[in-house]
């Protein structure tokens, strides 16, 4: 319905405060990156266990242990030198990460006075381990993802010994988790299969609201095997095991390519090969494979959302911190019924009008419906629980326009999360006069990789000269869990 009888509106409240730009697309180093988060997570990459013996060269710099040694601002794969310098190039353009390495020689402890002992960080990558951990190390190892760290275990093909030490990834793994002096019951609730599977794209499960195939980074729709392995998982060890991507004709509980878990307050992520973190750059002499930038697949932004996830689990301070979540909706006024309390929005968006019908209630959202040019905006700001593994943005929406076109959008209306210098840091969707429909339809988005940060849950609904349509917001949420 056109609303010609009201006078064009203006702003209450400036939304200049607003933002940073994330996008939905599949992320490269060199695109639009997140921009600094409000919390800084810390990541040590492992290099004491010969993860650069023969071809391999699974580092993020050869500047260690701070690869801003070799470039303090790096803006390419090349500033940095490894075959991980992707991986870390990519979050150190995100901001509101602190990156280290392990470097060889060295040993991973957990509580002592190191620079690099994992009571310093959120999060432990280990990227294809070539030798057994010690007893301490696994200790350490158990201790500081019970006590909230993240930990990114990533494997290879059964066979690949690449120092010749008669250990692989896939044994060295497996005797973490089965050899440990904190909890050798199957604590992750999986084992890594031992095989050699030489090539295939696995691919994602259909979960819109999982964090790490749909994060701030982007979407993951597939991976890829160039000579690797997958896991077998057992719920039944431990119910929070779950797989999200599967080798093809697999399922369920077999064939699992990328699984996450959880144990004690910490987070765990495994992936069955390593050549989808390789972003076929690296020291002079080894044979790489160019899988980061591989576009049969999105395995950039899986590791770059997996780490965010992991990176979610601590609070800062102690091994990954202790982030705990209480289950609830924490939008205030969610349905409106209270008027603007609570939003910041354009004059006359949050309205009892009869000429669009709310969801529940009498209050809804009304953005647009002029029939001119015009934009409207509503917002509200809300800080995401460390703690939680789970955040469901979620929202009704109804679009009512008199636009006959079939083809084109000539009206918008955009759903962002931004923080709070102004920056848009995901757009999760885009909705237009082509999505007109009768009643309303529920929508939902998952804001788990922004645990620990406040950020703002913005509408932005932009008119063109002619024809109106109107966009109808009500019964919103913020489900943590």
């Amino acid at each position: 319905m056109t609303r010609t009888s009201r006078r064009r509106r203006t702003l209450t409240t400036a939304l200049a405060g607003f933002g940073l730009i994330l996008t939905g697309a599949a992320y490269q180093v060199g695109a639009g990156t997140p921009a600094h988060a409000a919390t800084t997570h810390r990541v040590l990459f492992d290099n004491a266990h010969a993860e650069t013996a023969g071809n391999a060269d699974w580092i993020v710099s050869t500047s260690q242990p701070d690869p801003l040694g070799q470039d303090s601002t790096p803006s390419a794969e090349t500033d940095w030198t490894g075959a991980l310098s992707s991986w870390g190039v990519g979050l150190q353009k995100a901001g509101g990460y602190s990156l280290k390495t392990l470097p060889p020689g060295g040993a991973l402890s957990y509580g002592g006075s190191s620079a690099t002992d994992l009571s310093n960080f959120d999060t432990l990558v280990l990227p294809e381990p070539n030798t057994l951990f010690t007893t301490a190390e696994k200790t350490a190892i158990m201790n500081f993802v019970k006590n909230g760290g993240g930990l990114f275990m990533i494997s290879d093909h059964t066979g690949a010994d690449r120092n010749n030490d008669g250990q692989d990834a896939v044994e060295i793994l497996n005797d973490l988790m089965t050899n440990n002096s904190v909890d050798s019951t199957d604590p992750f609730g999986f084992s890594i299969d031992s095989l050699s599977i030489g090539s295939d794209h696995p691919a994602a499960i259909g979960d819109s609201s999982d964090p790490v195939l749909h994060g701030a980074f982007g979407t993951v729709t597939k991976s890829l095997i160039a000579s690797g392995t997958t896991a077998t998982l057992k719920p039944a060890d431990n119910p929070a095991v779950k797989g999200l991507l599967y080798r093809t004709g697999y399922s369920g509980d077999t064939g699992a390519f990328f699984a996450t878990s959880t144990f004690g307050n910490g987070r765990v992520a495994f992936w069955g090969d390593s050549s989808p973190v390789d972003d076929g750059t690296g020291q002079s002499g080894n044979t790489l494979y160019d899988g980061w930038n591989d576009s049969s697949a999105t395995n950039a932004p899986l590791a770059l959302n997996a780490t965010a996830w992991l990176a979610g689990a601590g609070t800062g301070g102690t091994g990954g911190g202790t982030g705990t979540c209480t289950a609830g909706q924490l939008l205030a006024n969610p349905g409106f019924e209270s008027g603007a309390t609570s939003w910041t929005a354009s004059s006359g968006v949050v309205t009892d009008a009869t000429g669009e019908a709310a969801r529940t209630g009498s209050y809804k959202a009304w953005l647009n419906g002029y029939g001119s040019a015009h934009s409207d905006t509503l917002a509200q700001t809300v800080t995401v629980p460390a703690g939680c593994a789970n955040a469901a943005f979620s929202f009704y929406l109804h679009v009512d326009t008199a636009e006959t076109t079939t083809s084109t959008a000539y009206d918008t209306l955009k759903a962002q999360v931004v923080n709070g210098s102004g920056t848009v840091l995901s757009t999760l969707a885009t909705y237009s006069n082509l999505n007109a429909a009768s009643g309303y339809t529920r929508r939902s988005f998952s804001l788990a990789g922004y645990a620990g940060q406040t950020v703002t849950v913005r509408f932005t609904g932009t008119e063109g000269s002619t024809l109106q349509t109107s966009f109808v917001v009500d019964d919103t949420a913020l489900d943590v869990g």
